[in-house]
């Protein structure tokens, strides 16, 4: 069964690596294990496309458009990322920045994580939904602390205890939710069944459900990094291996609100009011605006889009608040855009930051003229993700913005601002460091971007036209979420 080679293979990754990942071809061997999990993930996508909806394992693993759609992105940036990172990692050991202890650490810690993430998406149990993110995160502070320099063991401290704090919020929500539906499913593990929940959430008790979905938008919010819960995500994405920074904003924002969406559509169902939307608006809009005005005072280039990846998911946030059947599609598309489009980013930011030696955007200057591949993958993706037309994200903009004022008008006046501030302060400060003067040398040697340009492409085209096929699906996954 495709679900069980999807887990399966990124757990026995994690394990061989474990043992063998410091030998010279483990960047490459994580690479295998990537893909591995990434034609799993296709099969498995296949499937669902094919025959609908299914549940494996007696039930504890649910798979439906929306997962499956979320895995497929997952398993596709995990492995670009893997690409990524191996002449990364590779020149990381070269600059003596890590040893081969640590980038054992690094593949094996890897692999859990994805494996991790994927757990998330595609069990049917609201616990273990909780158990897989709770080790994603220690996972990922093995990560970001991976080169213990002191601002990196306190960004991995830092993100562990707020994340900590906030996934406890989030179990105690589980609790809350487990306590609504004992009274109408009985007790045991079944009654954390998402589909026997789904099945049932107009008979559960709102005053609970309510609460419940507090701590949870609260406890998961806290690791999307929706304000003001999202002190940790710039220290780990500026602190942590740049690979480290893509799956962060590209997979594990992404994993967190799907675990918001799938509360939501229970609260939604048990209330028949929208507390949950106007709550998820509230956080998405603060969020949005929030990062923009603080983008502008950032000096460190992966400081920087870490605040933008913060603005984005604000964004999204506020689209799956809003509701609605273009709502919902806009806030699925612009999910895909940002995961492939900041991945790409941080890519070419990483072999930037690697060649010049440091991470303040005024000691880098002339990309163009030093690596013209760098340059220009990093100017294309800053242009990407600011929504500048025909790249994809202006799409998924464009949707969620006439959205807004058709049903929020009162909220767009602060959506364009903080688009518009966040604009000007990115691309004033990207600007300098492609086409600036410099007197360094062209670099000897090109680095490994094809993952910045496929990411990119993908983006283009999807800007362009996206496949009849492909439209559907995110049809049906709005669908799902109450459109």
């Amino acid at each position: 069964m495709e679900i069980f080679w999807l887990l399966g293979i990124p757990l026995a990754g994690g394990v061989f690596l474990a043992l063998w990942g410091s030998r010279r071809h483990a960047p490459e061997i994580n690479a295998l294990f990537s893909l591995a999990t990434l034609l799993a993930a296709a099969a498995l996508t296949h499937r669902i496309i094919e025959d609908g909806p299914m549940m494996v394992g007696a039930g504890w693993f649910f798979i439906d458009s929306f997962n499956v759609f979320l895995v497929a992105l997952t398993a596709f940036v995990a492995f670009t990322t893997a690409l990524f990172s191996r002449p990364y990692m590779r020149i990381e050991q070269e600059h003596g920045r890590l040893n081969d202890k640590r980038l054992r650490l690094y593949h094996s810690s890897y692999q859990i994580f994805i494996g991790a993430m994927l757990l998330a998406l595609t069990t049917n149990n609201m616990g273990i939904l909780w158990v897989a993110m709770e080790a994603a995160t220690l996972a990922t502070v093995l990560l970001v602390s991976l080169y213990r320099t002191p601002a990196s063991l306190e960004a991995a401290w830092k993100y562990f205890i707020l994340c900590g704090v906030g996934i406890a919020l989030a179990l105690f929500g589980t609790i809350l939710l487990y306590f609504a539906a004992e009274k109408i499913l009985g007790s045991g593990g079944t009654a954390l069944l998402w589909t026997h929940l789904n099945g049932v959430k107009a008979q559960l008790e709102p005053t609970v459900l309510s609460l419940a979905f507090v701590f949870l938008l609260v406890g998961y919010g806290t690791k999307v990094g929706l304000a003001p819960l999202h002190s940790w995500l710039p220290d780990a994405h500026a602190e942590g291996p740049t690979p480290v920074s893509a799956v962060l904003s590209g997979l594990l924002l992404n994993v967190a609100l799907y675990a918001v969406m799938r509360s939501k559509v229970l609260v939604d169902g048990a209330l028949g009011t929208d507390m949950a939307g106007n709550l998820m608006m509230g956080f998405g809009l603060f969020s949005v605006v929030l990062a923009a005005f603080m983008i502008k005072r950032q000096t460190d280039v992966k400081r920087m889009f870490a605040y933008s990846s913060i603005e984005h998911m604000g964004l999204i946030t506020f689209a799956f608040g809003m509701g609605g059947a273009v709502a919902n599609f806009a806030a699925l598309l612009h999910m895909t855009m940002h995961s492939l489009t900041k991945s790409a980013i941080f890519f070419a930011v990483g072999h930037a930051t690697q060649k010049a030696g440091t991470q303040l955007m005024d000691d880098i200057r002339g990309l163009i003229k030093t690596n013209p591949t760098i340059g220009w993958g990093l100017m294309l993706g800053t242009i990407a993700i600011l929504g500048v037309p025909p790249f994809g994200v202006f799409a998924s903009e464009f949707l969620i913005i006439t959205t807004a004022m058709h049903e929020h008008p009162w909220a767009t006046p602060f959506l364009l601002l903080a688009l518009g501030v966040a604009f000007a302060s990115i691309f004033g400060r990207v600007q300098p460091m492609v086409f600036g003067e410099t007197e360094l040398p062209r670099l000897p040697h090109q680095p490994a971007l094809a993952p910045v340009f496929l990411h990119l492409g993908l983006v283009l085209m999807l800007g362009l036209f996206i496949p009849p096929y492909l439209a559907d699906w995110y049809r049906q996954a709005a669908e799902l979420l109450g459109g």
